[in-house]
């Protein structure tokens, strides 16, 4: 066997420059006792929580590979729940930091997360319609609630009673009775998708937002169990809202479907609407604990906030509005003598939910959360789109409450996406640039130790000496700064358009810059005077000029400095001479431009990267294309070689970053991580790191460590994983067009529960194995007559030498109790007979379980008889059609003509036989 070459394996160190994700929703978090100071963010696959007071991250919750899209605290305060993008939960001690519980039930990313009021329940809505409620104690589903059409929205448990509300993008809100697992009660008054839903008032009102400018408010009436069923009597109505007994079921009739009157347990009835003052959709819509402050928002940057007035002031509003009403009927009426005429006061909406504030936030609004502080005051914290986190606070007893803004988390991040990265010659610092502004980070701690407002950035790199960066900006300017004070030293106009790409000379005096005024400009670095102080400052000059006929996108110099490639508009890359700016080579062959491209560290080779998805290996000495690669499913962003070989990484807006050998033309490993468009990356000049930067707003660093990559394993890994994807999706219709049978169990199959099955039946195998041995021991000691040595199996020796029956017990142990049930799903009939068998004795001792196997054993044999009987109908039905067939066409099938020639040259070649024996 021939030497293989060794790579290699890079693999995820940190995630960085993220303060928080878009697709989940911020919530506070009690940590070490203190409430209103933490808050837990999503941030891409991981939730951080940060310290709103220092402005610290103090805690991340690893997760594994999908994006984080729910959060929502427990009661209590001790644990998180998070709902990822591919339907799996995961439930996080917020003293330990570690994610215990897993549940997987939903087929597609989690809306909506909900516990009751105790925190002995979960509620879960996702992108896939159903609703599953989990017994977080138990660890296991409890069941399934499917009815609504589109993605669940909102789900809330009402404290007083077993019941669950839910509204989805279907435009219908459905309330579940959870005693008996179905829905009662369908609201079907919206016209467009319900996107939140709060209870107040006691929960004698329910309030929803919708895609207009309304706030619908319904009251929530609960109707008592008729006692006596003879009595034909209507039924008596519990505390309902004033104005609510005369008239309940006329008006109700477009506003609700309900059954037979005996499953009636509420009525709801359409109280009004609040108007907002956001034209758009509803995105949020919360009400603190209490539930006498309710907030909204839309698209916008404005959270709306109303106050809930309790009974004692509605009364006294109302009595006010009496008192004017009287004085003012008094002065209408002519002499004052007459009797005043009677005067009714309605009280409208309006009276019971009143305006309280806005709070005009930084950025649009994504995700926000309240709590009350204990001196009263209720503090707002807000996820910004911008990667931004705010805390306000005012305090809502205040006849005009000001909003003020406490806190605010900024330097984690930056505002927008990062188009530059950079690495300082010492490997310690790390540049990133954005739409407005550049931040150098310290690699090892990931800390921010500068920020510098910029312009919009396309390109930078670190003058050589670590003490001034330059940055490229996009209408076509040069930016250079200093890292000790942090200060822009000067702004220079490099080009008329955006300045696309730099390079910095290997003789590190120099660069050239590359734009969109089809011009390449060549700078050398020179010492100036400073106006502000004695010392000489850097500064650069520019020394010559090439003019070429399209945009230039990318440049760079070969490490030998005599050649210098362009990347051009026109799909092609033309290489020069530095000295002579003289024509060289025009690298043909790519159908879209190229984007990026890098020399090899030794200018044999060059790479060039395309949004033709592809990566092209020239060499340099001729141009000859040694071998074009499909490298992507999107365009190639990003390329650049390690240092001191010929090995390359490529990032493309298919979301991964991949490393290849240009030699060999081989696809080495896929560093997944990133869960939208990756802009760019840098290599570290020793080769060790790889940072990278996306759409999703974090930076990635990724480390090489010392584990060497073979090629073989790592795709049989692939293959692995893409089995194990397959997995889960066994379930899905063979036959296009058919339905898929509904699955009413709260859990779903997956890799772990297949693994834990094929464990469980690996130990009745053994246990089997080993009963059976016994057995056979003691038969060899009774026929010897003495004690004969038995060989004790490996694996039960591994587990401290116990018996087969413990085994099986450790191996049922090690199995999750959220996985337990559908990994017993997953068994074949006889493992399940099996474990039946052995457990008979404490089942049979256990009076509640004695009718369940009963039952279990009547349907399983007219179960089995039944589905024998239909299969053997099919086959008599099969076969009648066979012989019709055969009839019709006079010919038999084809496979009983081959059958019956085999059958012939077998009795030809006996005869043979035979008549060579008898010569």
């Amino acid at each position: 066997m021939g030497l293989t070459k060794q790579y290699l394996r890079y693999v995820a160190s940190a995630v960085f420059g993220l303060i928080g994700s878009q697709k989940g929703n911020i919530v506070f978090v009690t940590l070490r006792g203190e409430k209103g100071r933490y808050v837990a963010v999503p941030a891409c696959e991981h939730v951080f929580i940060w310290d709103l007071r220092k402005g610290e991250k103090i805690l991340i919750l690893q997760g594994l590979k999908q994006e984080v899209t729910c959060l929502c605290p427990s009661p209590d305060g001790l644990h998180l729940a998070v709902g990822y993008d591919d339907g799996s939960i995961r439930i996080f001690s917020l003293l330990s930091g570690e994610g215990n519980v897993t549940f997987n039930g939903h087929k597609a990313g989690i809306t909506t997360l909900k516990y009751d009021q105790l925190g002995g329940r979960l509620a879960s809505g996702s992108k896939d319609t159903d609703i599953i409620v989990w017994d977080v104690i138990n660890e296991s589903g409890l069941y399934r609630l499917k009815g609504h059409k589109d993605a669940i929205t909102q789900a809330l448990f009402l404290r007083e009673k077993n019941l669950l509300v839910t509204s989805g993008k279907d435009t219908v809100v459905k309330w579940w009775d959870l005693d008996t697992q179905h829905c009662f009660k369908t609201m079907v008054g919206h016209r467009t998708e319900v996107w939140g839903l709060v209870l107040v008032s006691e929960e004698k009102r329910l309030i929803t937002g919708a895609s207009d400018s309304e706030l619908r408010a319904w009251d929530i009436t609960y109707l008592q169990e008729i006692e006596d069923l003879e009595e034909p009597k209507p039924k008596k109505i519990r505390g309902s809202s004033p104005g609510v007994q005369d008239t309940l079921e006329t008006e109700n009739g477009a506003l609700e479907t309900d059954g037979a009157p005996e499953d009636r347990i509420l009525s709801c009835r359409k109280a009004g609407s609040i108007m907002r003052e956001g034209r758009d959709r509803v995105v949020n819509l919360a009400v603190d604990k209490t539930g006498r402050i309710l907030a909204c928002h839309g698209t916008d940057s404005v959270l709306e906030l109303f106050c809930i007035l309790s009974k004692e002031e509605i009364h006294k509003k109302m009595d006010k509005k009496m008192k004017k009403a009287r004085k003012k009927a008094k002065l209408n009426s002519c002499k004052g003598e007459e009797e005043d005429p009677e005067i009714n006061v309605e009280m409208a909406l309006q009276d019971e939910i009143q305006r309280v504030t806005n709070i005009k936030t930084s950025a649009k609004i994504k995700s926000f959360d309240l709590i009350h502080s204990p001196q009263g005051e209720l503090k707002a914290v807000f996820l910004l789109q911008n990667n931004l986190v705010e805390l306000y606070s005012f305090n809502p007893s205040l006849p005009t409450p000001q909003p003020v803004r406490t806190s605010r988390i900024t330097i984690g991040g930056h505002r927008s996406d990062v188009r530059t990265l950079s690495f300082s010659s010492d490997n310690i610092a790390v540049l990133s640039a954005s739409a407005d502004s550049v931040k150098i980070w310290n690699r090892s701690t990931l800390q921010c130790i500068r920020t510098m407002t910029c312009e919009y950035a396309l390109c930078s790199f670190f003058v050589p000496g670590d003490r001034q960066v330059i940055i490229g900006t996009k209408t076509g300017k040069l930016q250079l700064f200093d890292l000790a004070s942090g200060n822009l030293l000067e702004t220079i106009d490099a080009h008329d358009g955006a300045l696309w790409s730099m390079s910095l000379s290997p003789d590190q005096r120099g660069f050239v810059t590359g734009g969109a005024d089809k011009s390449v400009k060549f700078w050398d670095f020179e010492l100036v005077k400073d106006e502000n102080s004695t010392q000489k400052r850097l500064s650069v000059k520019q020394t010559r000029t090439l003019q070429l006929d399209e945009d230039v996108l990318y440049v760079s110099y070969s490490p030998n400095q005599k050649l210098l490639a362009v990347s051009l508009l026109d799909c092609t890359v033309k290489i020069f001479y530095v000295d002579t700016l003289k024509f060289f080579l025009s690298l043909y062959g790519h159908k879209l431009p190229v984007i990026c491209m890098d020399i090899s560290y030794d200018g044999a080779l060059i790479a060039t990267g395309s949004a033709d998805r592809n990566v092209k290996i020239w060499g340099l000495d001729f141009g000859d294309c040694h071998k074009s690669l499909f490298a992507h499913d999107d365009s190639v962003m990003y390329l650049r070689f390690v240092p001191k070989s010929h090995l390359f990484f490529t990032a493309g807006k298919d979301h991964k970053i991949k490393q290849w050998d240009a030699d060999r033309f081989e696809h080495i490993q896929t560093l997944e991580g990133h869960h939208q468009e990756i802009w760019c990356l840098a290599v570290s000049p020793n080769g060790d790191y790889v940072v990278s930067s996306s759409h999703d707003k974090s930076l990635r660093l990724w480390e090489r460590t010392r584990e060497p990559l073979i090629l073989e394993e790592e795709r049989e890994m692939e293959r692995e994983a893409e089995y194990e994807e397959s997995v889960a999706k066994e379930d899905q219709p063979a036959v296009p067009g058919e339905i898929q049978g509904d699955n009413y169990f709260a859990g779903k199959k997956t890799i772990e529960t297949v693994k834990a099955a094929e464990r469980i039946m690996e130990a009745i195998e053994l246990y089997r194995e080993e009963t059976a041995k016994m057995k056979e021991h003691k038969a060899i000691c009774k026929a010897a007559g003495k004690e004969v040595p038995l060989p004790t199996n490996p694996i039960l020796m591994a587990y401290g030498n116990i018996s087969p029956s413990a085994y099986v017990l450790e191996i049922f142990k090690g199995i999750r109790s959220s996985e337990l049930e559908e990994s017993l799903l997953v068994l074949p009939f006889s493992c399940l007979f099996f474990l039946l068998r052995i457990h008979f004795g404490q089942i049979t001792s256990n009076q509640m379980l004695v009718p369940v196997i009963e039952k279990l054993r009547e349907t399983t044999i007219s179960k089995v008889s039944q589905v024998r009987d239909v299969i053997g109908f099919n086959m008599a039905g099969l076969d009648y059609l066979k012989r019709e067939c055969e009839a019709k066409s006079e010919v038999t099938f084809f496979a009983d003509a081959t059958s019956h020639l085999e059958e012939k040259k077998r009795k030809r070649k006996k005869r043979e036989k035979l008549i060579l024996t008898l010569t």
